[in-house]
């Protein structure tokens, strides 16, 4: 053993950050409208050794602009990669249909809490609900004892809370893995363009959508769209679904939060279910017109690239 040597915290540690004189943290705030959604960076086939692929990144929100690093929020940026499908092994039963495995891990550097090598909870739930929003469109039948693996690698999550509650320990009741349902609306709609890019056959493209109710103070509960957790003091509820826009279908529905704190007294509910429901598809496809024009950038690229090969040779020539 060196006893000379000192050995460093067992967990992450983050520096320090000081504001400048007389300035003060900022508060949290929205600066899109409540039907608007943050811009979408979308690419297909960027990693060469998976049958298909695709990176997804959102715009980077901000509680305001400024230089400062305490009032920078991380963005969502997350990594799909398709690989099959390919046959089973021969150990394994006959299936007459497609085997779905769904994966999400997050990367060691990818919260400002380091997490460990082995899969937790949270990335097994995020991975049975992406499970559930592809299963619904593939056409299983065309591939009988066979398998594909979908990867998501989450570069950088959000969270429920700026740094400064979290340097502080006051995180004003912003908790409740928000940030998680926000993932996942990213997690289905990379998915989706992977496996197109796959080229596996499905039935639809499937984007995934977020709304939540959110509240500030002084002011009454309303519908956003797309909300990211530290814009906003309190989120009552979110719902997160993966919509097929030409079919008009719901291949997967993730809910929570208090619906019910929104009633008048009078047994009369000013936003429901319902209504959050609606506000998701709204937001689905909005994401769709993104994924739609990601896969034809992406195919107009293969088609751009087989072009320009060379023809082969015939044998013996």
């Amino acid at each position: 053993m060196d006893r000379r040597r000192v050995n460093g915290p067992p967990g992450g540690t983050a520096p320090p950050v000081y504001l400048p004189p007389g300035r003060t943290a900022a508060a949290p705030g929205r600066t899109r409208g409540p039907n608007e959604i943050r811009k979408i960076f979308l690419k297909t086939g960027l990693t060469p050794s998976a049958a298909g692929s695709a990176y997804l990144e959102l715009e980077t929100p901000s509680i305001n602009h400024s230089n400062s690093l305490l009032d920078r929020t991380p963005a969502l940026k997350l990594t799909c990669t398709v690989h099959g499908p390919r046959p089973l092994p021969r150990s394994s039963p006959f299936s007459p249909r497609l085997l779905l495995s769904t994966r999400v891990k997050f990367a060691p550097f990818a919260a400002r809490q380091r997490r460990g090598y082995i899969p937790d909870s949270g990335e097994r739930d995020l991975a049975a609900h992406l499970e559930t929003a592809l299963r619904g469109i593939l056409i299983g039948g065309r591939w009988p004892k066979s398998g594909v693996d979908v990867i998501v690698t989450v570069l950088e999550g959000e969270e429920d809370c700026p740094r400064d509650a979290l340097a502080t320990g006051n995180q004003n009741g912003r908790t409740g893995g928000w940030g998680m349902m926000s993932i996942l609306s990213g997690c289905i709609t990379v998915a989706s363009a992977a496996l197109t890019d796959a080229g596996i056959d499905c039935v639809d493209i499937v984007t995934g959508g977020i709304a939540a109710i959110v509240r500030q103070p002084a002011a009454p509960a309303q519908l956003v769209l797309d909300p990211c957790p530290p814009d906003h003091e309190e989120i009552i509820a979110a719902c997160v679904i993966g919509y097929l826009q030409s079919r008009d279908e719901v291949t997967e529905t993730w809910a929570k939060g208090n619906i019910t704190a929104l009633s008048d007294g009078k047994g009369t509910t000013k936003m429901g279910f319902d209504t959050l429901i609606d506000h998701a598809v709204e937001a689905a496809m909005a994401a769709r017109r993104v994924l739609v024009e990601a896969l034809k950038e992406g195919t107009e690229a293969k088609i751009q690239n087989s072009q320009a090969k060379p023809p082969g040779r015939a044998m013996g020539t």
